[in-house]
């Protein structure tokens, strides 16, 4: 930082019952009152008059002591009193800290060339000229200091050349950076490196005020990469927005005053509107955490709709940790928000499918669909841990998805095992709606297996399972898979009928498969080995099981009228197979007499 150093003699002003006065011989005759201070000074002796035009015309020279008000001096009475000392020559330091306030004073009272050569004016110019612009902190810190005087700054220029010196400097090519700058990156060692960082500039500036901040990176916007102007936003955004690395203690603030919550509302929503317009110049971890934060602030409509709009363009990029952010609203009694998240969601949906049938970047758009699919299923394993989560909370968000992003529902099984595990109180009708999302058709063989013994799921939703099972088999040849899937259905039968005599008594896991409890679903391959050559698989369950079936659903309470209807529609079926599809279906009125009598 530059200095400049006037005047000679000691200071000399001191200070008794609220007025400063010089030490002299010579008694004072004018009185400066400015706010609450009054100033006892010398018109002649010490050549205030004949440095200041202004109080040359306000006081003319033999009219004795007098008087005068000058509470409209810029920079009050310590900017005042820099000029009384440069006209008493007592020495004074000048920085870029101390530079603007007594520079507008100076002005104010018209110490120019005009009254005097080599005023105070022309003094203070050659030093902002020659080291405050010259220097890169300097004129951060000039700059920083024009938000205490925004009319007199602006119109002395005094802003507009701050701005111009350190955009000038941010487009000075790296290996010609010679100056000064603050680079507190995590890693970075700046003994052990020559090279400059290409983004040494954004910690400096993210001293500024939003406004300042504002003038720069719209100068910057056009002739820097879009990913070092989303640098420089995100290190603004760290240094001034609340801790956003950690915002499940944001909630915790809610005594929060309104003019702190005003602040960084209008700070969040000035940097939404710098984004640069090309995708990828934020990360979508930073996009959602502005996005969670403007959620907290109460941000315009049009602020969230835009960063809901910009993170969906990048949801593909993104992790399970990216999605999982607090929920602010007063009605959810459940930690994370879904609602961002679906909304973020939907979005993404409505740009999918606004491409073109034959694009050519149709096989990317593909992929990235996939791993949306992934990403959410992944994010609906987490939130299901959470004991105030509603099942219907996570039906919704699975029903976002489209058929086309979810091949296999291996991921989604998980998801639905973990939340009736950590709701055992859930409801029958909870259970059916929760696994109403899921489709047995798409369950790999292992998770089939798992499935059949899963003494959570649904009844229906396990005779789905086997149903599948049985139609897969049939249309496959002998294989592992088919090996697998004729012990599946076998394993099925017996947790069925042990549903049937014992309840919900739990079954001790076979080889090669896991416990209902284990989210994992690790299920070791089933060897051809431990199997006798199997011809041709068994493709139908026992009439009397199929009853049982239907007479279990009917004691659980779940569509007891129509089950009954069932029971009379199935015994008159000569069908070898259990369709689950035709479970629920209504039939004719139940035949009891000719039910007895068959079963005698």
């Amino acid at each position: 930082m530059k200095f400049m150093k006037l005047g000679t003699r000691p200071d000399t002003f001191y200070t008794e019952e609220a007025t400063r006065t010089v030490t002299s011989d010579t008694p004072p005759d004018l009185i400066l009152r400015i706010n609450n201070v009054n100033y006892l000074l010398h018109k002649l002796q010490f050549s205030l008059l004949p440095k200041c035009g202004l109080l040359q015309q306000l006081c003319p020279v033999d009219d004795g002591e007098i008087t005068l008000d000058l509470h409209d001096i810029p920079g009050g009475e310590e900017a005042f009193e820099m000029c009384a000392k440069y006209c008493y020559g007592i020495t004074i330091n000048f920085s870029a800290y101390n530079f603007l306030p007594a520079f507008c004073a100076a002005k104010f009272l018209r110490m120019t060339e005009a009254v005097e050569k080599g005023n105070f004016v022309m003094k203070l110019e050659a030093f902002f000229q020659s080291c405050i612009l010259e220097g890169w902190k300097d004129s951060i810190i000039t700059l920083k200091t024009t938000s205490k005087l925004p009319d007199w700054s602006e119109s002395l220029g005094i802003a507009r050349k701050c701005i111009d010196s350190i955009v000038q400097k941010i487009l000075t090519p790296s290996p010609k950076v010679t100056w000064s700058y603050t680079y507190t990156r995590p890693g970075y060692d700046r003994k052990h490196r020559q090279s400059v960082p290409r983004d040494w500039w954004t910690e400096d500036i993210s001293d500024l005020d939003i406004d300042q901040f504002r003038f720069i990176i719209i100068a910057l916007r056009n002739m820097l990469p879009s990913q070092l102007i989303g640098e420089a936003l995100h290190v603004y955004a760290s240094r001034w927005l609340p801790d956003m690395s950690r915002t499940s203690t944001i909630g915790s603030t809610t005594s929060q005053p309104e003019e702190i919550t005003m602040k960084n509302r209008r700070i969040l929503e000035a940097i939404v509107s710098m984004i640069p317009a090309e995708q990828g110049s934020l990360s979508i971890n930073f996009l959602l955490r502005l996005l969670s934060l403007g959620n907290y602030l109460g941000s315009s409509p049009l602020t969230k709709t835009e960063l809901v709009r910009r993170s969906s363009q990048q949801l593909d990029e993104a992790t399970v940790s990216d999605l999982l952010s607090p929920s602010y609203s007063a009605s959810d009694k459940h930690f994370y928000d879904v609602e961002l998240v679906r909304s973020v969601l939907e979005s993404f949906w409505v740009l999918w499918r606004r491409q073109p049938p034959g694009s050519s970047e149709k096989g990317e758009s593909m992929r990235s669909v996939r791993k949306v699919g992934k990403l959410i299923d992944s994010y609906l394993q987490v939130i299901s841990k959470d004991v105030n989560m509603p099942a219907s909370t996570v039906v919704s968000l699975a029903e976002c998805l489209p058929d086309i992003a979810r091949p296999l529902h291996d991921e989604l099984y998980k998801a639905i095992n973990i939340y009736l595990k950590e709701h055992p109180d859930l409801s029958k009708a909870d259970k059916k709606f929760l696994c109403r999302i899921l489709d047995c058709q798409k369950l790999s063989p292992e998770v089939r297996a798992h499935a059949v013994k899963n003494e959570r799921l649904p009844l229906r939703t396990v005779v789905q399972v086997l149903y599948f099972d049985q139609e897969k088999t049939a249309r496959g040849a002998t294989t592992p898979h088919s090996l697998a899937s004729h012990d599946t259905r076998t394993r099925g039968k017996e947790t069925l009928a042990a549903r049937e005599d014992q309840g919900k008594q739990k079954l001790s896991p076979e080889v090669g498969f896991p416990r209902p409890d284990d989210t994992t679903m690790s299920v070791a391959e089933t060897s051809t080995t431990d199997h006798p050559r199997i011809m041709q698989p068994e493709m139908k369950l026992p009439r009397e099981l199929e009853r049982k079936l239907v007479m279990r659903e009917m004691e659980e309470g779940v569509e007891s009228s129509d089950k009954a209807k069932d029971v009379a529609a199935d015994e008159r079926s000569q069908r070898s197979t259990l369709d689950p599809h035709k479970i629920g279906k209504k039939t004719g009125k139940t035949d009891r007499g000719h039910n007895k009598g068959r079963e005698r």
